[in-house]
């Protein structure tokens, strides 16, 4: 993952064909999401790190998470340009084509998968403007559901990110248009559960050795 890679940053490549997500996600929307926006990020994030060579071999996943050890002129572009970066690979990451069962352990968290769906679409309907909602987990484990603005990124408020959800207009507006509520209906059929339980695994796995965020 983009995450535990450090400057200059590059775009990866797409994990499925642009029109694997069909009809759920069209073709056209993958490409400029993703060729295009996703990249602009990229770009933007590395213009910024360039003077700052001390920066330069910090993952973005310890960037994000340490933005109050930031000198102040480079603060604002990690947490815009590299939250962009790092939200767009989760989200890319975290789809797949005909989706993934829910694992029990999540569903169990929240009273059932369709507990969980309506607090995600709620978040995510009820994030006013551009943003995210999120399913992430605190430092001691809890499963919780976040909603966030623009590219702000959980790790930069002490969660740890599982799953993403993109509710700027260029996710979705092409085919849906104003109907934010479809797009986050059809999102819900191609979750790739098990990236999600790969994400939690591996925050377990910090946990339990004592690294409960990138050290400085």
């Amino acid at each position: 993952m983009i995450a535990k890679t450090s400057y200059p940053f590059q775009l990866p490549p797409l994990p499925y064909a642009y029109d694997a997500l069909e009809p759920y996600i069209d073709e056209e929307t993958m490409h400029l999401h993703h060729d295009r926006h996703f990249q602009t990020y990229i770009d933007n994030l590395n213009k910024a790190l360039e003077p700052y060579p001390v920066y330069h071999t910090w993952t973005l996943e310890k960037l994000l998470a340490n933005l109050d050890h930031l000198p102040p002129s480079l603060r604002t572009a990690v947490r815009e340009q590299g939250g962009g970066v790092y939200n767009h690979d989760l989200y890319f990451d975290t789809m797949i084509p005909g989706g993934k069962p829910m694992p029990q352990e999540i569903a169990l968290a929240f009273g059932g998968e369709e507990p969980w769906k309506t607090e995600m679409k709620n978040a995510a309907l009820g994030q006013f403007g551009s943003g995210f909602a999120w399913l992430v987990s605190d430092c001691s484990g809890k499963l919780s559901v976040v909603a966030l603005p623009n590219q702000d990124n959980p790790l930069s408020i002490g969660l740890y990110p599982l799953l993403p959800l993109d509710v700027w207009e260029h996710a979705y507006y092409l085919k849906y248009h104003n109907l934010r509520g479809d797009y986050i209906d059809n999102w819900f059929r191609i979750i790739n559960w098990d990236m999600v339980m790969a994400k939690l695994e591996e925050r377990q796995r910090c946990r339990r050795k004592g690294f409960l965020a990138p050290a400085l």
